[in-house]
């Protein structure tokens, strides 16, 4: 979460629900993030964790959406 709020264009990191026992996949490794869907103010988001999958929501700058998920997708 550190590294997704370092990036440029982002404001912070709402964490939302957790599900326990869900999972991203099998290939899916603990951290492993998978963006929803762009929303008004930033990104819906799921984050793997060890016990299940955690709902982010990513507050981004006006314009910066794009060049987040490509950060993003660069951290797996």
């Amino acid at each position: 979460m550190k590294k997704i709020e370092a990036m440029k264009g982002v404001i912070g990191v709402i964490i939302g629900r957790s599900y326990g026992g869900k999972s991203l996949g099998k290939t899916s490794r603990t951290g492993a993030i998978k963006i929803q869907r762009k929303q008004s103010g930033g990104l819906k988001a799921v984050t793997q964790s060890a016990k299940g999958l955690q709902e982010l929501f990513i507050r981004i700058e006006a314009g910066a959406e794009d060049s987040v998920i490509k950060a993003i997708g660069k951290l797996d």
